[in-house]
């Protein structure tokens, strides 16, 4: 693309005068850095620079687009004294120099001002204040000439002409326009990237959860057939109610637009996942997780939950790898197993978006095969040989607060809080708590957390017995992992057995609550209080 090209400037109305003096200084002040070295090079001539305005004696000259017609302008401040006369070419002496003037070097002659419609009394100035004048200098490096050569391009897409049949002599600036209006072949490439977008999605390895995923549902159906015109579905079919929510939380968002926001979705979540395949690299890192973060240092096996980005919400897939993982830590060599989360969140219980994912065989079997998957998970809690500890880093939700009962010492930061939710969502307690928080911190506090879903801070459940221990957030990993090393250098089998007798005596009264509690979790996830409060939830979520 030539330079001249890149120099025109954008279509000015009426109103935009000021906008057109601004450029006539731009081109005054280039002018004035090109006369600057009249005395500090040679004469030979390398520019020649003509800048002409036409002369009027009547009238102001006033700026419109070549569109116009019939245009008059009144000045903001009438001129006042003598009508304007040309200047003559020599400035008499004493007389004191124009403003714009002074910018020049001393003895580099008047010369043409473009900018005088800037420093006159009158807002725009007098047309008849400047006289055509070649400017021409030696300049001394090639950025100069670049300057040059801009400014005489500028310069030769100007075009004054008079608007005829107006009430006074009113002259015209034609600016050339580069058009900015969407082609054809923009939007084919923009349809193309959105087609990328889609194959993209498709590539993606991590569930990028239930809210994400609703809003990639409603962009993509703005974007391909615009607003929602669908009938609103059924209470009780609650997946498709949370869509169309979604999708007509749009609004009268154009497809374009909705386009756009669905590649820019797509991009961040394949950034997102690029900056999350990061592997590490301790030799003990133990791999085949994708939810978790598994290694053994120091005889210490660390589980970390790790979806940062979803507050460590567990879906139905982390349950399985983190059975796995308790099972492997079983047996190997480790003295302690330590589970935390990666993040500002310990985790943030269940991933609400496993009630999204209906099997074939419809809601009752989802509802058996969850019942069956939970009951497996804290049976492995349950029967873990080693000791197990809980470093909590941050808020824990739902079910990672009710298996706290089951670990065997529980450190947590004091910006860490606790809360059960239950009720709230038409749910049951799970994980033992129905009977452990009452033995740990009695009957009336353990009914203000499991019925009545109230939110422990960190002083609270150390208070109560739930915590074994609160640290300052700013020293928590430090001082809790000294902690940690000193435990994991004792002996490796008087633990495991110390810990055997001390959980022995309940585990058959543990495990026969656990399926107790599965049961009738299994009954209240077919029941439509259920089934309201998580559509409920969805739509809470989908409000985008």
């Amino acid at each position: 693309m030539g330079l001249k090209s890149l120099l025109k400037p954008p279509p000015l109305s009426c109103a935009d005068n000021a906008g057109v003096s601004l450029t006539l200084l731009l081109i005054h002040t280039i002018s004035s850095l090109l006369s600057s070295q009249l005395h500090c090079h040679s004469q030979k001539q390398i520019l020649s620079l003509s800048l002409s305005h036409t002369h009027t004696h009547s009238a102001c000259t006033s700026f419109t687009p070549m569109s116009a017609s019939h245009v008059t302008h009144r000045p903001s401040r009438p001129p006042t004294g003598a009508p304007c006369q040309a200047r003559p070419a020599a400035r008499p002496a004493g007389r004191r120099r124009r403003r714009w003037q002074r910018l020049l070097p001393r003895g580099a002659g008047p010369g043409p001002c473009p900018a005088a419609a800037l420093t006159s009394r009158s807002s725009l100035g007098c047309g008849a204040c400047v006289q055509p004048r070649a400017v021409r200098s030696r300049l001394s490096a090639p950025g100069f000439c670049m300057a040059a050569a801009a400014a005489f391009c500028l310069a030769q897409s100007l075009r004054l002409r008079p608007v005829a049949g107006a009430s006074r002599t009113v002259h015209a600036v034609r600016f050339p326009v580069i058009q900015l209006h969407t082609t054809g072949a923009t939007m084919r490439v923009s349809q193309e990237v959105f087609e990328k977008a889609k194959d993209q999605l498709k590539l993606l390895k991590e569930d990028p959860g239930n809210e994400v995923k609703l809003k990639l549902y409603a962009l993509f159906k703005q974007a391909t057939e615009g607003p929602c015109s669908s009938p609103k579905p059924g209470m009780l079919d609650f997946v498709k109610k949370a869509k169309w929510d979604a999708w007509s939380s749009l609004g009268s968002l154009s497809k374009d637009n909705a386009r756009q926001k669905y590649v820019d979705l797509v991009s961040s979540l394949v950034s997102s996942e690029s900056s999350s395949q990061v592997k590490d690299t301790t030799p003990d890192s133990k791999h085949g997780y994708e939810t978790l973060q598994v290694t053994t240092t120091d005889n210490i096996t660390k589980i970390m939950l790790n979806r940062p980005e979803k507050k460590n919400a567990i879906t139905t897939q982390m349950y399985r790898e983190i059975i796995q993982a308790l099972e492997e830590a079983a047996k190997d060599d480790s003295v302690i197993t330590v589970i935390t989360g990666n993040g500002d969140y310990y985790c943030s219980g269940n991933d609400l978006n496993n009630f999204t994912n209906i099997p074939a065989g419809g809601i009752e079997k989802m509802a058996k095969d969850g019942a069956v998957l939970l009951e497996n998970f804290v049976k492995h809690f349950i029967d873990f040989p080693k000791p197990l500890i809980a470093v909590v880093n941050g808020p824990a939700v739902g079910i990672s607060v009710t298996l706290l009962g089951l670990f065997d010492i529980v450190y947590a930061t004091d910006r860490a809080t606790f809360h059960t939710p239950f009720s709230e969502l038409g749910q049951s307690p799970e994980g033992c708590s129905s009977y452990m928080f009452p033995k740990i911190m009695g009957l009336s506090k353990a009914n203000e957390m499991l019925l009545f879903n109230k939110k422990l801070t960190a002083g609270e459940a150390y208070a109560q017995g739930l915590v074994t221990e609160v640290f300052p957030d700013w020293t928590f990993e430090k001082e809790v992992w000294i902690r940690l090393k000193a435990y994991a250098n004792l002996p490796k089998n008087s633990l495991a057995l110390s810990k055997q007798l001390i959980r022995g005596v309940e585990k058959e009264k543990l495990h026969a609550v656990n399926c107790q509690e599965c049961e009738l979790l299994r009954e209240r996830w077919l029941s439509d209080e259920c089934m309201n409060a998580i559509m409920s939830f969805f739509g809470k979520k989908s409000k985008l």
